[in-house]
């Protein structure tokens, strides 16, 4: 594998990808959501704005679009998304990203994680022929999401077709203003933030799922395309909530800080396009339930 700058600014877009991954246990088939799609019109006073759920690695065969997620962009003067692109585009973002992934001179990889976990790397490296010592000077939250990307890259999905970066390229093309609810560096901060032990159960986990999850990657896609929202919500939060740090580090924490945003761009003149990973939308603790109970009409495209 070569740790590319390219490589690594995909792998900060797929971080929400990566983690509803990890859940992708027991996956049961889906209820097909006629004529829906993963988007919602939030009401509010003054003007609305259209919620829609992103999976960040997708393929070509999800394109196009439903009419409605298209329409709703064309109805918006403004790109919501979880961090503005044009900054995780930028070379010192990347350079950041590169350098907070990486462990200092004096560490490696086999002195911060249990046997354990580093049987399961070795297990993995040897299956799939990726040089075991470039990956040693790395975290281990690192090598989670850099092992995970590849997997959902090996299936056929790609960072640069995924609903961010489609909806970030047309706002460039049309010349639409784009805002991001959070800063590239607190993206980061969610994962090099974690504890020892948390680092070494997100790998261990992302590397003991690999067999089921990703022969059901395909799965999750087709919910997330049909706007089957529990089926979605089964896969990305039924594994994930039986750790509550991570689940509150990774999805609780980031929607409460978000939710006066929306609330703020609920109260301007024009709608607005707000595009966040699907994990973040579903469940009790998700954007819709949380703009539910506060009051808004929330209708589903």
């Amino acid at each position: 594998m070569s740790f590319s700058m390219r490589r690594h600014h995909a792998l900060v877009r797929a971080s929400a990808a990566a983690v509803a991954t990890v859940a992708i246990l027991g996956l049961t088939p889906t209820t097909q959501a006629a004529g829906k799609s993963f988007g919602w019109k939030v009401n509010g006073r003054q003007t609305a704005i259209y919620l829609v759920g992103s999976v960040h690695m997708l393929s070509q065969d999800y394109y196009p679009l439903s009419a409605a997620l298209e329409a709703a962009y064309k109805s918006s003067d403004l790109l919501v998304e979880e961090a503005d692109l044009g900054e995780m585009l930028a070379p010192d973002a990347q350079m950041q990203f590169l350098t907070r992934s990486m462990l200092p001179a004096d560490q490696s990889l086999d002195q911060l994680v249990s046997p354990a976990t580093l049987a399961l790397v070795n297990k993995h490296v040897e299956s799939t022929g990726l040089p075991f010592e470039p990956l040693k000077r790395f975290k281990p939250w690192a090598i989670a999401l850099t092992l995970m990307a590849m997997e959902w890259q090996k299936a056929g999905f790609d960072a640069e077709l995924g609903l961010d970066k489609h909806f970030y390229d047309l706002a460039q093309t049309d010349g639409k203003k784009v805002q991001g609810l959070e800063t590239v560096e607190y993206q980061i901060s969610r994962f090099d933030g974690m504890t020892r032990d948390q680092q070494d159960r997100l790998l261990a986990d992302t590397l003991k799922g690999f067999d089921t999850e990703m022969a059901n990657v395909s799965k999750l896609a087709d919910a997330w395309k049909a706007g089957d929202a529990p089926a979605v919500e089964r896969v990305v939060l039924q594994d994930l909530r039986q750790d509550p740090q991570m689940y509150e580090r990774l999805l609780v924490e980031r929607n409460r800080n978000w939710l006066p945003k929306l609330e703020a761009l609920l109260t301007g003149q024009r709608p607005a396009l707000v595009v966040v990973g699907a994990a973040h939308l579903v469940g009790p603790d998700g954007l819709l339930a949380l703009l539910k109970a506060k009051g808004f009409m929330v209708q589903q495209l």
